[in-house]
């Protein structure tokens, strides 16, 4: 009979924040897959548990080459449980790899939620929840970057993305610039610590913020994008573009407004104006 994976959500600074499904999962797994052995021994030391089951190194550098041995064992029925530095495995962590192994080998895989950066981040920073998208790490290079935050000028959603400290105040100078130094951001930093901070405002002023003194663990949130609706007149020439296809220009111009978001009447008047 398999064993189960399990991807257990650590704290994200705070100690407390640990649900009692983690501390149970640490002394009773057999294997633990760890991100930093070290920060994992300040982790248990803080919650009063001890790791029972074998410790084995789990980072980006060693994950592909750890792998097949992990699926051995839990193949062989061992309980593995995968634990990052911060949040939640798999999620710009180790642990998306090792999860489609063993979903391949039909191996239950199985969650232990808990404290998320991503979502902590959104649910403070005053922009809309409805509906967003995680962007993992900013692009570290100038082109690549750029391209990135062209791509999401049009965004609908609300973005989030984690960001180093010391590219931050460069990161936010070319949002500001390829978005637009108004579109509004939130800068939280160092989310459940004893100095966390979130700072609001427009990107314009975030990038004046921000600076080589900022430290610690920095995510970003980017409200979405505001849809401009056309004017009528510059919509006009669609509007008769479908009366020479053969449609009424009444129902062109319903057609071309709601496409758009545009009232049907002014269209009217103003593919009349151009028809003229």
């Amino acid at each position: 009979m398999s064993g189960v994976l399990l991807l257990a959500a650590t704290p994200l600074g705070n100690p407390d924040d640990a649900s009692a499904r983690l501390r149970d999962a640490l002394a009773t797994a057999d294997v633990v897959a760890v991100e930093d052995t070290r920060r994992l021994g300040r982790l248990t030391a803080a919650l009063g548990v001890t790791v029972a089951g074998r410790k084995v190194s789990f980072y980006e550098d060693v994950e592909r080459a750890r792998i097949p041995r992990l699926v051995e064992e839990l193949e062989n029925g061992a309980t593995v449980l995968v634990v990052t530095d911060a949040g939640m495995p798999a999620v710009s962590d180790p642990g998306y790899r090792l999860v489609a192994a063993a979903v391949a080998a039909g191996i239950p895989v199985r969650c232990l939620p808990g404290p998320s950066a991503v979502l902590a981040a959104l649910a403070v920073s005053g922009l809309p929840t409805d509906r967003f998208c995680f962007e993992g790490f900013a692009p570290r290079t100038d082109h690549k970057r750029d391209r990135w935050f062209t791509e999401l000028a049009d965004e609908p959603r609300t973005v989030v993305f984690f960001e180093s400290p010391r590219r931050l105040a460069k990161t936010l100078q070319v949002a500001a610039r390829v978005l637009g130094p108004d579109r509004r951001a939130a800068v939280c930093r160092e989310l459940t610590k004893t100095h966390e901070e979130t700072l609001r405002g427009t990107l314009g002023e975030l990038a004046d913020w921000a600076g080589p003194d900022v430290l610690g663990e920095i995510t970003v949130v980017l409200a979405p994008a505001v849809r401009k609706t056309p004017e009528p007149d510059d919509l006009a020439a669609e509007v008769l573009a479908l009366v020479d296809g053969g449609q009424r220009l009444k129902d062109a111009a319903r057609e071309v407004g709601t496409a758009h978001g545009v009232a049907t009447k002014a269209l009217y008047e103003s593919a009349l104006k151009l028809r003229g």
